[in-house]
């Protein structure tokens, strides 16, 4: 097995930041990762947040003609606030614009205040999020689709622009580490996006039973197993933890200001420094290239298949994102192969 890896740009950044400068940004970014061994390129979804967010079917667009062959995706496009003909179009819009290359990476969300705006109940997701993939798909297909469902109705019709690939883009399915969120990936979703705070034994365990999950639910071998990981890299290690905490500190504490999953040290506490700093330990990868590929190699032992990297938040300079880019290029990627073993 070798591992994958795809690049989460921040296409969300501190308030008084110019769009169009940050557009550029991200445009040098995707170019970069063309280059570096990077497989695809992911970008995340937020309404109405303290922080200015491009979108993320408009700004993959955009972005298209400057990323190469790297797969474009959503980390993680919030289903249940849209009506999933309209996600059907745009994500098919968006296969066609790229040649073949989206990956719908759908989550169910979690801010009160998204979803009040959007005048959907936060406890219906669930549902509302089962009931559009099962269109989506359908729709994708080419088939005409009669739903009569508790959220969505449809009576024979039939997507207008069908996407490129066969069946559509694959969808990823991003959910808790908990016995309810790998049953709904495993059910739903052609692989799963695990959060980035699941680490060691919680590790172990949820891909133990994301596995069993697919098995018993019809759904075939879980042949992906994907995992979110935060990267910042200098030659001093030192240098790079310091930074890598202090620039996700930062961006944590924005966040914060919205109501999280839960109340755990996994988010909530993330702002007191001694959490932070322990959890940097345990779940990033703050680091020289040395222990960056040592990070890696025993995430390939827990069988992970993929990981999806971000190396910017907030403030972070540009030339500090892409210095990591290139380090990972040069000194991270050559070392890592089929060939290691435990």
């Amino acid at each position: 097995m070798t591992l994958r890896f795809g690049l989460a740009l921040q296409n969300d950044f501190p308030p008084g930041e110019d769009p169009v400068r940050r557009m550029a940004m991200l445009r040098e970014q995707a170019r970069a990762a063309a280059e570096s061994g990077i497989d695809s390129l992911w970008v995340l979804q937020h309404y109405l947040g303290s922080m200015p967010t491009l979108q993320p079917l408009p700004l993959l667009a955009a972005l298209a003609a400057d990323s190469g062959d790297l797969k474009l995706g959503t980390n993680m496009y919030i289903l249940p606030l849209r009506h999933p003909v309209g996600i059907a179009e745009e994500f098919s819009t968006l296969d066609n614009i790229s040649g073949g290359r989206a990956v719908a990476g759908f989550g169910m969300g979690y801010r009160e205040n998204e979803f009040a705006a959007f005048g959907i109940p936060l406890e219906e997701r669930v549902a509302r999020f089962a009931e559009s993939i099962d269109i989506v798909r359908a729709l994708w297909r080419g088939e005409r689709v009669t739903r009569s469902g508790a959220h969505f109705s449809l009576d024979g019709e039939r997507l207008s622009l069908p996407p490129v690939q066969p069946d559509g883009p694959p969808i990823f399915v991003g959910a808790g580490a908990h016995r309810a969120g790998i049953e709904r990936a495993a059910k739903l979703g052609d692989a799963w996006i695990v959060p980035p705070h699941v680490t060691g034994d919680r590790l172990n365990r949820a891909v133990t039973m994301y596995r069993a999950a697919r098995e018993r639910f019809a759904s075939g071998r879980a042949e992906r197993f994907i995992v979110r990981r935060e990267l910042v890299l200098h030659p001093d290690r030192a240098r790079a933890f310091e930074e890598g905490v202090s620039a996700r500190s930062r961006l944590t504490a924005e966040y914060g200001k919205y109501n999280a999953p839960d109340r755990t040290a996994d988010y909530a506490q993330l702002t007191d420094a001694r959490v932070a700093v322990q959890k940097a330990r345990d779940a990033y990868i703050f680091s020289d290239p040395d222990g960056a590929v040592d990070h890696l190699h025993a995430l390939e032992d827990q069988g992970v298949t993929d990981v999806v990297l971000r190396m910017q938040w907030f403030d972070l300079p540009q030339e500090r994102m892409l210095e990591t880019l290139r380090l990972f290029r040069d000194e991270v990627l050559p070392r890592l192969s089929s060939q290691h073993s435990a």
